[in-house]
């Protein structure tokens, strides 16, 4: 398997990125195709130690660098020589297995959207992070790729995420809720009670109803479909909670010693609870409703979550998600 990988893309590109691309070639069983500028590559290979590692990947140079302060329409016109936008119609022209970015996760969209097209059928890609929850990961679909939507997009969105869910993590009969201020079916604006009443209807569909916010770290539901709005400012929020509440935990133990020799005892427990809350343990997210496998890595990935997320997209292209999703929508 090829993976095209944009070199440039995220906060720690170049170095990060070629040192994860490096570490997991050997131990994943594949090939890495690297876009971006091809000198500055082999400097930083150098730099690296990385000389042997980086003769075995093949480069694809561009010789322009998107940042997230670009438009994300500049990858069709002004950055059309970026390294993502390279990676991307290199991935439409079959030179590669799948794509992975670190970078503009507007612009991710609209290259997914624009450069490697959609499946047909459809309406709308989406961005859909797995998070953790006290029992089992949760998708979020959509995760901030279409602010505003129809109901029948979010539709849509159920489905891609429940046959995401089932060919990728394994989750028979995937548990789809709307994202909504309340349980009850009335609940929510036109979009909300519209978008009910279709995943409601839908044949095949495990549809378990309306859920909150406050539910989904229980484990409400396996797919919580949203708005791109809505989706992403429960993601945001959820992220940052995790991490607030590791760093209350932290603090308490490090209080005084007493606190310390309690934290020694229960050592293993603070490190499996540590890893749980950790959403960078699932590496990325996918853009389910691209007709290639396009991935959007953390964009603050180092080398370990940079191999993290080379493993995820190895292990999603292989399940044939894409094919299941494809099958999903024609029913």
């Amino acid at each position: 398997m090829r993976i095209i990988v944009d070199a440039f893309g995220g906060d720690n590109a170049p170095r990060e990125i070629l040192l994860g691309c490096a570490q997991a070639m050997e131990p994943l069983g594949i090939d890495v195709a690297l876009a971006g500028d091809k000198d500055q590559l082999l400097a930083c290979a150098k730099e690296l130690g990385l000389e042997e590692s980086f003769r075995k990947m093949e480069v694809l140079h561009a010789s322009q660098t998107l940042t997230m302060e670009d438009e994300p329409s500049s990858i069709l016109k002004e950055k059309a020589a970026s390294s993502m936008a390279v990676g991307m119609r290199a991935l439409a022209q079959g030179k590669g297995d799948a794509f992975a970015s670190a970078g503009n996760s507007g612009a991710l969209t609209v290259g997914a959207t624009m450069l490697v097209k959609r499946m047909k059928g459809v309406k709308r890609v989406a961005f859909a992070p797995v998070l953790p929850t006290t029992k089992t990961p949760f998708m979020v679909c959509d995760g901030g790729a279409n602010v505003v939507c129809r109901a029948d997009m979010l539709l849509q969105f159920g489905l891609m995420g429940s046959a995401y869910m089932e060919n990728v993590m394994g989750v028979q009969a995937p548990r789809v809720g709307l994202v909504n201020v309340g349980t009850e079916s009335h609940k929510g604006d036109d979009l909300r009670q519209e978008a009910y009443a279709l995943l409601k209807s839908c044949p095949g569909l495990n549809f378990v109803g309306n859920v909150e916010p406050r539910d989904i770290p229980y484990g409400a539901c396996d797919v919580a479909v949203a708005d791109g709005f809505t989706g992403n400012t429960v993601l945001k929020l959820y992220e940052g909670t995790a991490l607030a509440m590791m760093g209350m935990v932290k603090d308490i133990f490090q209080k005084n010693v007493k606190n310390k020799l309690a934290a020694a005892l229960i050592y293993g427990d603070l490190q499996g609870l540590k890893k749980t809350m950790d959403y960078n343990s699932y590496g990325g997210a996918p853009i389910l409703g691209a007709a290639k496998p396009v991935f959007k890595m953390h964009g603050n990935a180092k080398a370990k979550a940079v191999q993290s997320a080379l493993k995820l997209v190895r292990d999603c292209t292989q399940s044939g998600y894409v094919e299941a999703i494809t099958q999903a929508l024609a029913n």
